[in-house]
C-alpha cells in the first residue's frame, strides 16, 4: 500500500521534470537569461549613461556615457550608434555584432542616467502663437494639443503656411512638413493634425500682409 503510494507520488514529479526539460526551460531559476529592455519607448540621447550587460560574459559588461558623436564602445564590438535608439534596438545591434564571437548572445540595455532626457524629450512651438512653449513630450500629443498649449495663434499669423520640423537624430537631418493650421482649427481637419514626436519644432509664421 505504502509501494504504491511512493509510485504514484514519483511518477507525476519525474514526468514533471521530463517536461520542463524537453520544453526548453532549465529547471534552476538561476539559469534564466534575464529579459533585454525591448519593450521601452525611450529614445537613447546624447550623455546618458548606459549600462550594456552580456548574459554570462561580465568581461563583455560595460557602463558608458553616449558621446557626443551619439555613439558608445563597447568590447568586441567597438564603436556602434546609440543616440536615436531605444534600449532594445541597441540590445539587438549589439547582438547582431556579438553573435561572431560568442554564441547566442543576450544583451540587457539599462539606463542608469537619463542627462539627455530633458532636452529631447520635449516639442516645441513658436512664431505668431500668444505664448510660445517649449513642453514636455506625452505620446499621443498632436499639433493641436500644442497650439492649444501657445494659448492659439495671434491675429497676425499665417496658420495656413505653418511647418512642423523633425530632427533624426541618428542621420542629424531635418525633415520639414507643411501644415495647414488654418484647416485644422476651422475645419477640423485630422489629416493635418499629425502625432508629434520627441524635438519637434511647430513654426507659424506671420501674414506678409
Amino acid at each position: 500500500m505504502l509501494s504504491n503510494f511512493k509510485v504514484s507520488f514519483f511518477y507525476p514529479f519525474c514526468l514533471l521534470v521530463v517536461l520542463c526539460v524537453s520544453s526548453g526551460f532549465p529547471v534552476l531559476a538561476a539559469e534564466l537569461a534575464p529579459e533585454t529592455s525591448k519593450n521601452t519607448d525611450y529614445i537613447i540621447g546624447i550623455d546618458d549613461q548606459v549600462m550594456v550587460s552580456v548574459w554570462r560574459n561580465p568581461d563583455l559588461s560595460i557602463t558608458v556615457p553616449v558621446r557626443p558623436d551619439g555613439k558608445i564602445s563597447t568590447p568586441l564590438v567597438g564603436d556602434i550608434q546609440a543616440a536615436g535608439r531605444t534600449p532594445g534596438q541597441l540590445a539587438g545591434m549589439i547582438e547582431g555584432k556579438l553573435q561572431y564571437y560568442i554564441k547566442d548572445p543576450q544583451v540587457t540595455i539599462i539606463l542608469t542616467g537619463l542627462s539627455s532626457h530633458e532636452y529631447l524629450s520635449r516639442v516645441r512651438i513658436t512664431g505668431a502663437v500668444r505664448e510660445p512653449q517649449s513642453l514636455p513630450f506625452r505620446k499621443g500629443m498632436t499639433i493641436l494639443d500644442l497650439v492649444l498649449a501657445a494659448g492659439g495663434i495671434t491675429e497676425f499669423a499665417a496658420p495656413s503656411r505653418a511647418v512642423l520640423y523633425h530632427a533624426d537624430p541618428i542621420t542629424g537631418k531635418t525633415q520639414t512638413y507643411k501644415v495647414n493650421l488654418k484647416n485644422i482649427l476651422s475645419k477640423g481637419d485630422l489629416d493635418q493634425n499629425l502625432v508629434l514626436r520627441e524635438g519637434d519644432v511647430l513654426t507659424v509664421p506671420e501674414s506678409l500682409f
